[in-house]
């Protein structure tokens, strides 16, 4: 119905955006497709394949702040791509239940991470002190990290950018803007690379991807504009109302 397509579509418009500025937009369209009846996994292929534009254009939001991070972009791009292949082939074989039972607790463990992350960097920070600093693209854990949030960003994604943003706001010694940028391109990455192996074996609902697609793109770009300009206090501030708000819809499901 045009109706339900509609919804759809805007549904995509706010997931771009929130996915610009936090992460998390799958909230948003995930629980409005199930409403309309599309099947669970159905539903979450084609959401995320459908997603992957507005990731891209909120990306290109942030080109700005993603200046000079190319060489970082480039090492953690290699752990996104590994986590997201692996995420996508583990929603293919294993039962949903298997995985979803551990969702809470990844999501409050990110939420913590970010209010503790600026104590946590510090402690971090004078850690690696006597080796002349963090290196430029972080402490030795963040890649194996990000791989995991990559893990779990291919499998099914919702609050996928508070767990990358926590990782790395904690051992990267970078703002959170310039961050922001990073999550937005390794998202898209994991986005892209599970919605390609999801084309090949898994049952999409093209007309639902395009809606999102189109959706989300003018999302992202809107989206982009208004993270841009929150200081690293109200962004890290936004991420955990996203990520609390993750972890209720989880929890009440």
């Amino acid at each position: 119905m045009l109706w339900e397509a509609a919804v759809v579509l805007l549904a995509g418009v706010g997931a771009g955006a929130i996915n610009a500025i936090v992460g998390s937009g799958t909230l948003i369209t995930f629980p409005t497709l199930l409403a309309f009846g599309v099947p669970p996994v159905t539903a979450n292929v084609s959401n995320t394949i459908g997603l992957v534009p507005g990731s891209l254009a909120g990306a290109l939001g942030y080109r700005a702040e993603l200046s000079g991070q190319r060489g970082r972009v480039a090492r953690l791009a290699v752990a996104s791509l590994l986590g997201g292949t692996v995420g996508a082939a583990l929603l293919l074989v294993l039962p949903a239940s298997a995985f979803e039972s551990i969702v809470p607790v990844l999501i409050l463990l990110g939420v913590v991470l970010v209010v503790a992350g600026p104590r946590i960097s510090a402690a971090v920070a004078r850690r690696h002190a006597h080796l002349g600093g963090l290196p430029e693209h972080g402490a030795v854990w963040v890649w194996p990290a990000v791989a995991a949030t990559g893990v779990y960003g291919g499998y099914f994604g919702a609050a996928q950018g508070v767990l990358l943003m926590a990782v790395m706001g904690i051992g990267i010694p970078e703002t959170l803007q310039r961050l922001n940028g990073v999550k937005n391109v390794l998202a898209a990455l994991v986005n892209g690379v599970s919605g390609l192996i999801f084309v090949v074996v898994a049952d999409v609902d093209w007309q639902v991807v395009l809606l999102i697609a189109t959706g989300s793109v003018i999302g992202g770009l809107l989206g982009a504009r208004v993270g841009r300009r929150l200081p690293d206090k109200a962004l890290r501030l936004a991420i955990v109302v996203v990520g609390l708000t993750a972890l209720v819809f989880f929890v009440a499901r």
